[in-house]
């Protein structure tokens, strides 16, 4: 859309400079110095060009760009003036210029170079004013290039602010949508914990209910496993996949005790590296024959997952001394 309205624009504005173009060479009545009066024109179309065309890459216009075209807003009028005589001046071939320099000013102010735009309506009226005076000048035309300045100014700020609105919308709907993707996620996910903890203790509670709650060893066993399996999902899932969740399981069949605990060490990780710190994790619990172990992973600039071994079940002093000390960096 920037690049239609630009296109337009430049349309209008080159074809307003022809206008004036045209109607500074139509000569009646005649100057006393044509060739000034080529001179100028000649000028005024590089610079209007310059102006319009340069830098097609960038909105905002080359100072050098914009002091050129302030430059031309006393020299085309001045050159305009010397080339008719006194009593022609007032004439619409000469005063071609007020409106061409409007039209100068109108593509400062729209490629955001505020201040020399009014600039050079201030040169422009200087100018009028030394060579036709008060009256006449704001007869042939400078009030219509004030006003059209004016309005070209406003135009372009609302434009700037309609289009700052508009980016913070398109920010705000980025982030309502990403909201909602992560809500998305979070339900699936919850969705998938729900499933998994009917599959684990389903045929647990189903046998307890049928049984009266008479359990043999082995399903007593089951059902501790079971429930060791359902809090290691809800207290530290993000370290869980089926190496760890088999290590641990072992780890507990031959009467460790194993406690899970996730922090958030994982956060701002990559898959890969995820994936790494599971399978070292897994190995970890797997090599271990600590008698209670606690897998800890906290928010640390180094450190993702800690795994502590204890002799003992705590009980003691001596019995509860550390036997595995390990940490996963976050880093490979």
């Amino acid at each position: 859309m920037n690049r239609t309205v630009r296109g337009v624009a430049t349309s209008l504005a080159i074809g307003f400079g022809m206008y004036f173009a045209a109607t500074a060479m139509v000569w009646n009545p005649r100057p006393d110095a044509p060739v000034l009066t080529v001179i100028a024109v000649a000028v005024y179309l590089a610079v209007l060009s310059t102006a319009i065309l340069g830098a097609p890459s960038a909105v905002r216009m080359p100072l050098w760009s914009a002091l050129l075209a302030l430059l031309a807003a006393v020299a085309v009028p001045v050159m305009v003036n010397l080339s008719f005589p006194e009593s022609a001046r007032t004439a619409t071939v000469v005063t071609w210029y007020i409106g061409g320099i409007g039209l100068l000013g109108i593509v400062l102010v729209v490629r955001r170079r505020f201040v020399l735009a009014w600039l050079l309506l201030v040169a422009l009226a200087g100018v009028s004013l030394v060579f036709l005076g008060l009256e006449k000048a704001l007869a042939s035309g400078l009030v219509g290039s004030t006003m059209w300045i004016l309005v070209a100014q406003l135009l372009v700020l609302f434009w700037d602010r309609a289009v700052n609105d508009t980016e913070r919308l398109a920010e705000i709907q980025q982030a309502v949508s990403a909201w909602h993707a992560t809500q998305l996620v979070r339900q699936r996910e919850r969705r998938l914990r729900t499933q998994f903890a009917l599959a684990v203790a389903g045929p647990v509670l189903s046998r307890t209910v049928a049984s009266h709650g008479v359990l043999t060893d082995e399903e007593r066993l089951e059902a501790r496993l079971a429930e060791g399996r359902l809090r290691d999902e809800l207290r530290g899932a993000d370290l869980l996949n089926d190496a760890v969740r088999d290590a641990i399981e072992a780890a507990r069949r031959r009467g460790a005790s194993v406690t899970v605990f996730d922090e958030g060490g994982l956060d701002g990780i990559d898959e890969a590296r995820r994936a790494e710190i599971r399978d070292e994790l897994a190995g970890v619990v797997a090599g271990a024959h600590a008698g209670r172990l606690i897998i800890r992973s906290a928010r640390d600039d180094r450190t993702a997952v800690t795994v502590v071994g204890r002799v003992g079940s705590g009980s003691s002093r001596d019995d509860d001394a550390v036997d595995v000390w390990h940490e996963i960096p976050r880093e490979a």
